[in-house]
């Protein structure tokens, strides 16, 4: 168990991390990956970030982010709109250095049902953006991972990934919670597409009709796809985070982990 609690990330968001949470992940050694939604990036003070950053340092832990997505859309026609986007973006991008973490994941933001109406405005846009942001945590050190969550099938969002990943600074984030609640391509599917770009992957599971996010093996989904992928993939992973929304999940999380031997 050590090995895995070691290697992988377990999310939390900052303002839960600073109230409730904090001697738990130093007690189990977990490194977090911090969510800076609204309230934390309007309701915490720097200081408050400094000095949750310093406590794991200082315990050698090691951060990931998970950016704002709430009413965020990069790819918005309406420039107002995308302002707010990039405003939270700077905000984010103020914490990299604090923090220095491995990786900085955030959602493409692509839903047919708003999208599709204009798809290539929509494709500019976001390219645009995601060009500047990623351009931007590479040079604070991390890179940026682009994850799924309301897209069809991966086609939907490759555009992205042909077009930055060239050195290295976007990567793929496969949540496949999110694939089995909302695609209508199977994971494999995903996973074959997206192979070249992959960097992280999302775990958490659900029942089917919504994202649960419940511990692994606390659903029913079939991970066998991922597991194989990540078991061809050896010496070489993706990074990992867990994304339990109870405190109870997460540990059959890290027990199904430790079954598999990835680590």
């Amino acid at each position: 168990m050590e090995q895995v609690i070691k290697n992988v990330f377990v999310s939390i968001p900052f303002t839960m991390l600073l109230d409730s949470y904090l001697d738990i992940f130093l007690e189990q050694g977990l490194n977090p990956e911090i969510g800076l939604d609204y309230p934390a990036l309007t309701r915490c003070s720097m200081d408050d970030f400094k000095k949750i950053a310093a406590t794991f340092h200082e315990r050698n832990l090691s951060f990931t982010f998970h950016g704002p997505f709430m009413d965020i859309s990069p790819g918005s026609r309406d420039d107002e709109i995308r302002a707010v986007a990039r405003k939270r973006f700077e905000q984010v991008l103020a914490l990299i250095p604090i923090f220095k973490p491995r990786a900085v994941v955030f959602h493409p933001g692509y839903d047919r049902r708003h999208y599709s109406w204009y798809l290539e405005n929509w494709r500019e846009r976001s390219l645009e953006m995601w060009s500047w942001f990623s351009g931007r945590v590479n040079g604070e050190g991390s890179r940026l991972m682009l994850e799924n969550v309301y897209e069809d099938r991966p086609e939907d969002i490759l555009f992205l990934f042909e077009a930055l990943s060239s050195k290295q600074r976007v990567g793929f984030c496969f949540d496949m919670g999110h694939q089995r609640v909302f695609s209508k391509a199977t994971a494999t599917e995903w996973l074959n597409c997206m192979e070249p770009y992959l960097g992280q992957v999302h775990l958490h599971d659900n029942l089917g009709g919504w994202d649960d996010h419940m511990g692994i093996g606390m659903g029913d989904m079939d991970f066998s796809p991922l597991w194989n992928h990540l078991a061809r993939l050896k010496g070489r992973l993706p990074v990992i985070t867990l994304e339990p929304h109870r405190e109870i999940d997460l540990w059959p999380s890290l027990s199904a982990l430790e079954k598999l031997k990835l680590f």
